[in-house]
């Protein structure tokens, strides 16, 4: 699982956001322009990219939920640990860095929030006129 490292977990992260980081390119590249509107199915691409953006989404989402509730666990562990024996220098250095990395995890959460909203902006502008999804 890639919840333990978090530099791991942001650099899959990263390759999982490629699509969003490259929609323009993308969406410049779905969608035909007046002389090519014959050549290319504008309402097949576009409904393409949107179940892929669609999927990208929630498996982010899901990875990202997960780990958050990993860490989540493993904070309450450590509180336990914690109480347990307040002195322990170890656990209570484990706590902090698991503390810190649960505080990350859900900012994210937060950034993919962002990310799904300027996707689907861009999506929305240059998709509008060859489909509009039902399910959102």
């Amino acid at each position: 699982m890639i919840c333990p490292d978090f530099l791991e977990f942001q650099d899959i992260l990263k390759k999982m956001r490629v699509l969003d980081d490259k929609i323009v390119y993308t969406l410049n590249t779905s969608i035909p322009t007046e002389s090519f509107k014959t050549k290319v199915n504008a309402t097949e691409a576009c409904q393409d990219l949107y179940h892929q953006i669609q999927k990208g989404h929630e498996e982010r989402e899901n990875v990202i939920k997960k780990c958050i509730v990993t860490t989540a666990d493993s904070v309450k562990n450590l509180l336990s640990a914690k109480e347990t024996n307040p002195d322990d220098f170890e656990t209570l250095k484990n706590l902090k860095a698991e503390q810190r990395k649960l505080r990350l995890l859900q900012t994210e959460l937060s950034v993919e929030e962002v990310i799904k909203e300027k996707t689907s902006k861009l999506f929305t502008e240059k998709c509008r006129s060859y489909y509009k999804p039902t399910d959102s």
